[in-house]
């Protein structure tokens, strides 16, 4: 089974537009959201979630097309969204205190074992952690009630590179059941390297290509030559180029670029930056 399915999924404000959005999300993988600041990352997890209407469009979440007439289905779900999403007169504790009495299957043996293994001080409250405490504290809870779906917006945010690294085999961990699924937005896309199947670019609104990530290092990579060499390249070959006084280089599509044309693998980080730079020269 699919865990989430959006089909045609648009929102309009006055000065932006999110959509129309086509994305799917098979049990057993990750999904690396990937955008810039007001790209639309947060109002897409938003309207999966139900907190926003999409003014167009279908969304299908574990099976359910309407999660407001499917509390269970709610509880299936973890939920990091940025911004503080706990109280914050609470302490550790008195979040798990108060998690208990709203989810049904709330496992406090689970819940004590991530504040253990995350450092967390049980009487310190929420507003006098750290960031990254904090994220760890919201990541605990979404983790402690036998979710099968996470939906994750820079949850690695503001953790140190150990933390990040112990998180990303938590999360691989979590999605080795096939029930399982995580779709996650980060600013950090290395990380989403490291854990995603499929990747999602998001610019201004519109869902520039969403693939298997080791399709997209096979279809796209690096071109290097000299500007002349850059011109005579059919237009369609070349998605993003820049030309310096010591040669050129483009983001090409690998299956288009004539044989002998010397190329170099392309990261997801480089592959997403070079394409919204070709957005922005078009």
């Amino acid at each position: 089974m699919n865990a989430l399915e959006l089909h045609g999924v648009q929102k309009t404000y006055p000065d932006f537009t999110l959509g129309p959005i086509d994305l799917t999300l098979p049990g057993g993988t990750v999904c690396g959201l990937i955008g810039e600041n007001g790209a639309g990352k947060s109002t897409t997890l938003k309207l999966i979630l139900g907190i926003l209407p999409p003014e167009s469009g279908t969304i299908r979440v574990l099976g359910k097309d309407d999660l407001e007439a499917s509390p269970c289905t709610k509880e299936d779900i973890g939920v990091v969204l940025s911004g503080d999403g706990i109280p914050t007169c609470l302490t550790a504790e008195q979040v798990g205190k108060v998690m208990a009495g709203i989810y049904r299957n709330w496992d406090a043996g689970v819940y004590a074992g991530f504040c253990k293994r995350f450092e967390l001080p049980a009487k310190k409250k929420y507003n006098e952690y750290s960031t990254g405490m904090k994220m760890k504290l919201c990541l605990a809870v979404a983790l402690s009630h036998h979710p099968k779906l996470l939906l994750l917006d820079e949850a690695t945010s503001g953790l140190d590179p150990v933390v990040r690294d112990e998180l990303i085999d938590l999360l691989l961990d979590f999605v080795r059941d096939e029930d399982h699924a995580i779709l996650i937005s980060s600013h950090i896309v290395s990380d989403l390297e490291k854990l995603c199947d499929t990747i999602a670019f998001l610019h201004k609104g519109r869902l520039l290509l969403c693939e298997d990530k080791d399709t997209l290092r096979e279809e796209y990579a690096l071109w290097h030559g000299t500007a002349s060499q850059l011109e005579e390249l059919a237009p369609d070959v070349v998605v993003s180029q820049r030309v310096t006084p010591y040669g050129a280089e483009a983001l090409v599509k690998r299956e288009l670029v004539p044989a002998g044309s010397t190329l170099t693998p392309v990261s997801i980080e480089e592959l997403f930056v070079l394409m919204v730079k070709g957005e922005k020269n078009a």
